[in-house]
């Protein structure tokens, strides 16, 4: 059975944005790109919530020519993964290997899962919050930033409580974290 990983970007006080809606801070460096990459590497699906795979989608056609090579390896990461999105409100996508479901239905995640020979990754903590409140949700991987950002848009959703296990932790040269936390059996 495959696993599902919530993977973030976060400040230090726990935010993916800022009050304004701002993450221009959590862009991740050269050496923190080429980690997150080979993070995602092994996974074969991206799910998504609305907001999220309009900041993502960006990768299906920006340009590599003259990108560092973590730029170049995300996009062609990005791309070969099959991607599904949930969103009530968006007509169509703009990515190949992408579909839309309408409702957020933890069966169909447990079947996907149960089905899938790689890994999966949901991205965007709105989606991620039914994710972690069904039960689904195996793996956390938090990027937590050098900055308070003082507000915004929290990384992990509230009134959720699950019992994780520290597997591994990386420090980078710009002061990001990598904390790597397991779901503890319930």
């Amino acid at each position: 059975m495959a696993k599902l990983f919530y993977t973030a970007i976060a400040s230090l006080d726990g935010y993916i944005e800022d009050e304004s809606g701002r993450f221009n801070w959590a862009a991740p460096d050269e050496q923190v790109h080429a980690f997150v990459n080979e993070l995602l590497r092994p996974t074969g699906t991206q799910v998504y919530g609305r907001r999220m795979y309009e900041t993502m989608v960006s990768w299906e056609t920006v340009p590599l020519a003259g990108q560092p090579a973590s730029i170049r390896d995300f996009a062609e990461i990005w791309r070969a993964a099959d991607k599904v999105v949930y969103s009530k409100t968006l007509d169509a996508v703009s990515s190949a290997r992408t579909h839309i479901e309408r409702d957020f239905d933890p069966n169909a995640i447990r079947e996907l899962k149960a089905a899938a020979e790689r890994d999966l990754t949901v991205g965007g903590p709105g989606l991620a919050a039914h994710a972690f409140e069904a039960g689904l949700v195996d793996e956390v991987h938090l990027f937590v930033n050098p900055i308070i950002v003082g507000g915004g848009k929290r990384a992990l959703p509230d009134e959720v409580r699950l019992p994780l296990e520290l597997v591994d932790e990386h420090r980078f040269d710009v002061g990001v974290v990598h904390l790597h936390y397991r779901a503890r059996t319930r």
